[in-house]
């Protein structure tokens, strides 16, 4: 019964985002009347919304007063700096959720039976790139570190660049770093408005097209491939892989950053779980563990694969040489 009526908390939870529930209530409107009067909705429909986030975790409650969760209070309050509640507007956008209303179907096709999220243009990945900005920042922050070279000239070739952060991270961390950020170009404009947020526009290009058909240009010291092939079957990827080698400078490194469950693929559970999510949404995408993702970069050319986790995110970092 709870599994079937799942639905009700990705609502409840989408609901209390868009009426800046987290907020208000951290902010220090904590009975039902108060926080109704802040939100400017109803004291009844205000009391059951927060009892049903009370039971799922999301507030507590003693004596007829409410209090966020410490996840609540990091991650959905708009006033802290850790806030990702923006990826409701896309992980719970109904044209996502649409995806899925046929599940059986997905099944035995083996892939979606509606249209697939990575058809040229869609304005899916606008939205994406606005609201999913947040949460990937932080894998992004994570990953700079790592794959930069502070100092020294390196450029730097970003693949479905989205929101363009996983760049414009390593642009922060290596003023020497130029990027050239490849996706469709409504999605690119969310990225060059970040780019002089963050003010490495100078040093920061655009490619638009698909980066399985667009020329790429050569003499890249990085790549990145963020949240990507997993949109893609492993001919797919493999083909892309190598086209993305031929652009590499020799010995230049590939940055795969990607959902990795276990190779028993039922752990742990957000990277596992993620398939489902590509089985709704693409025609042949997947969670892939690492040594399929091992075995698409050794038939691409790659040598020196290793992997490491971006905790505490749930995403894993897998690297390799050109």
């Amino acid at each position: 019964m709870d599994a079937l009526c799942a639905f009700q908390l990705t609502q409840a939870v989408k609901a209390a985002i868009e009426l800046d529930l987290f907020t208000c209530i951290g902010a220090g409107a904590v009975t039902a009347a108060s926080i109704a009067e802040r939100i400017g909705a109803s004291e009844r429909g205000t009391r059951i919304l927060c009892d049903y986030l009370t039971v799922r975790g999301f507030l507590t409650k003693a004596d007829g007063r409410y209090g966020c969760s410490p996840t609540a209070a990091v991650f959905l309050d708009r006033r802290s700096p850790s806030c990702v509640g923006s990826i409701a507007r896309f992980l719970a956008d109904d044209r996502i959720i649409e995806r899925y209303r046929d599940l059986a179907g997905a099944v035995r096709k083996g892939g979606t039976v509606a249209a697939s999220t990575v058809r040229p243009n869609d304005p899916v990945w606008v939205e994406f790139a606005r609201s999913m900005a947040p949460f990937l920042g932080m894998v992004a922050g994570l990953l700079a570190p790592i794959v930069a070279t502070p100092g020294r000239p390196q450029k730097v070739l970003d693949i479905a660049a989205g929101h363009g952060l996983f760049g414009l991270r390593v642009a922060q961390a290596n003023p020497a770093a130029t990027v050239y950020a490849v996706d469709w170009a409504d999605v690119l404009k969310v990225a060059e408005e970040n780019a002089a947020s963050l003010g490495v526009a100078d040093r920061y290009h655009t490619i638009p097209g698909s980066a399985f058909d667009v020329e790429l240009g050569s003499g890249y010291d990085l790549v990145l491939v963020p949240n990507f092939l997993h949109h893609f079957d492993p001919p797919a990827n493999i083909k892309l892989l190598t086209k993305l080698r031929r652009a590499m400078t020799t010995g230049g490194t590939v940055a795969i950053v990607e959902f990795v469950p276990d190779e028993d693929r039922v752990s742990p559970p957000i990277p596992a779980s993620f398939s489902l999510q590509m089985l709704g949404a693409t025609e042949g995408g997947e969670a892939y563990t690492f040594s399929d993702l091992d075995g698409m970069l050794a038939a691409a050319g790659f040598s020196n694969r290793r992997a490491q986790p971006l905790g505490p995110t749930p995403q894993t970092l897998v690297l390799a040489s050109a």
